[in-house]
């Protein structure tokens, strides 16, 4: 293995890495950082909510790419965002996953850009999530069952840890912190080469 390769061992792989609205997306600017030192491209969706915590110049200073927050617009080609964005990732990044968002992901349910993005990317790439939410919602039936029903789908998750939460309150719920979440996903990038043969 080359120096180069050791330092940057996503070279050639490419991640989508979505961010939804809760407290830990600031969190998601790091990680974003870290995936893009690692060697991946990294390409960042958000959600409206997320974008109400970190601005989609944040990641677009990161990244030096485009920043996708509507499944209206077009990418740079004029392909439909939810479907081109997924088309060469390597691996898709829900970082943090709320509540919400795994109850529509556990549903189906695709009526903004990164709930589409995961349905459209249920067979082209893998999907990791980075749970992030108070301990009571976590606890919840509904939450649990959304869980175990993309664990059985193939989903991959990462987190939460335990700790002081947002609400003051300590618990399960706190988002992963980047570096694990980039050791998550070199475990499962590192298993095949890239899709784009980089």
């Amino acid at each position: 293995m080359t120096d180069r390769r050791k330092d940057r061992p996503l070279d050639g792989y490419e991640v989508v890495l979505a961010v939804t609205g809760g407290i830990a997306c600031y969190k998601s600017a790091d990680l974003a950082s870290k995936l893009v030192q690692a060697g991946a491209g990294a390409t960042v969706a958000m959600t409206a909510a997320a974008a109400r915590f970190v601005q989609p110049l944040t990641f677009q200073a990161i990244t030096e790419r485009q920043v996708y927050t509507s499944m209206w617009a077009r990418t740079e080609d004029f392909r439909t965002e939810h479907i081109a964005l997924t088309d060469l990732a390597d691996l898709l990044i829900v970082a943090p996953a709320t509540a919400n968002v795994i109850g529509k992901f556990a549903a189906g349910i695709a009526d903004d850009l990164v709930s589409a993005l995961a349905l459209s990317a249920g067979t082209a790439c893998p999907i990791l999530l980075a749970p992030a939410m108070n301990s009571r919602m976590w606890s919840a039936p509904a939450v649990r069952a959304n869980i175990k029903l993309l664990k059985d789908w193939g989903f991959h998750f990462v987190g939460p840890e335990e700790g002081r939460l947002a609400c003051g309150t300590t618990g399960p719920g706190r988002m992963s912190q980047p570096a694990d979440i980039l050791a998550a996903a070199k475990a499962i990038l590192l298993k095949k080469p890239p899709r784009k043969g980089k």
